[in-house]
């Protein structure tokens, strides 16, 4: 499969932010068939979904990868785990969060991926961090 352009969405609340931060983004330049080509600059966010919890560090990278869609998700999925991430309640302080942004041009909508992913326009903080790494690595769908 030829190499393309994915976007993850890094964040973290819990423990050492940037710490949780930096083992995703060499956790994902290590993966198979896939390079770190960007990262954005890391920024501070109120939490979403309303529950009361510590602002979170969240950063995008970009990556171009060989894995497919479900297989770049299972691996952002094992990454999160490594950072002791424990799935319980939706919108719940987390280690480590990453989300697959978008994958190309693709679009899906399946029960447990949807690309591009549907928080994209709700987030300024994705718009504003999407927008940083596309002009600083140029744009490729």
């Amino acid at each position: 499969m030829p190499a393309v352009r994915a976007y993850v969405a890094l964040g973290s609340n819990l423990g050492d932010r940037a710490a949780h931060l930096a083992l995703a983004r060499a956790r994902l330049a290590a993966l198979p068939g896939t390079r770190l080509v960007g990262a954005s600059a890391v920024e501070e966010t109120k939490p979403l979904g309303g529950l009361p919890q510590p602002q979170y560090l969240n950063q995008m990278v970009a990556l171009e990868t060989e894995l497919a869609p479900r297989e770049l998700l299972a691996a952002c999925r094992e990454i999160e785990a490594e950072a002791g991430r424990v799935r319980r309640e939706r919108w719940a302080s987390r280690t480590l969060d990453l989300d697959l942004v978008l994958y190309d041009e693709v679009t899906l909508a399946e029960p447990d991926l949807i690309l591009p992913h549907p928080g994209l326009s709700a987030r300024d903080f994705w718009g504003r961090e999407l927008a940083e790494l596309r002009q600083a690595i140029g744009h490729r769908p």
